[in-house]
């Protein structure tokens, strides 16, 4: 398995449960892992919402045929987030591909909160713009399957999300 730059190889063997999320839909599981070594605060934000439950119910509010969905807006608006502060950008030469996850900003490159993205396909133009936490290991077809629109009439939800390492 020949892996870029910025990839890191993950086997059964050698997953960090601790830095792995299993991101439950209805048409499957999704394999997270995430990236400490890009995005340390990042992705603490992201273990912390998850294993206080505030992703399990939320919409894919944005989901683009061809570019992206985006989730973890507890309004489904778009406009909502935690009611944690935003977050300073985590920057990194870690390129969009398809099943990168990334977080969802304003303007303001430090306004990052509990929103998030998962890449259908490459992005190239959104390199060094974004925050890169994670890409997908597993499940990137449920992934696939996630309902398009903008905004998505009858959204589809994130049914759980859990970290690994806490997974019952």
């Amino acid at each position: 398995m020949v892996l870029g730059a910025f990839m890191m190889p993950f086997t059964a063997s050698a997953k960090d449960l601790e830095n792995t999320i299993y991101l439950d839909l209805k048409d499957g599981r999704v394999e997270i892992a995430l990236r400490p070594d890009l995005a340390p605060e990042h992705v603490k934000r992201i273990k912390q919402l998850t294993r206080e439950g505030f992703y399990d119910g939320i919409v894919f509010h944005r989901v683009i045929d061809g570019f992206m969905a985006q989730t973890g807006d507890p309004t489904g608006t778009g406009m909502g987030g935690s009611e944690l502060p935003d977050l300073k950008a985590e920057f990194s030469k870690a390129p969009f591909k398809r099943g990168t996850l990334g977080m969802a900003r304003s303007r303001s490159p430090h306004s990052a909160n509990s929103q998030f993205f998962i890449m259908f396909n490459d992005g190239s133009w959104l390199d060094g713009q974004y925050t890169v936490f994670g890409e997908v290991v597993s499940g990137m077809d449920a992934v696939d399957k996630i309902k398009r629109g903008e905004p998505v009439r009858n959204p589809d939800k994130i049914v759980k999300m859990q970290v690994a390492a806490d997974a019952k």
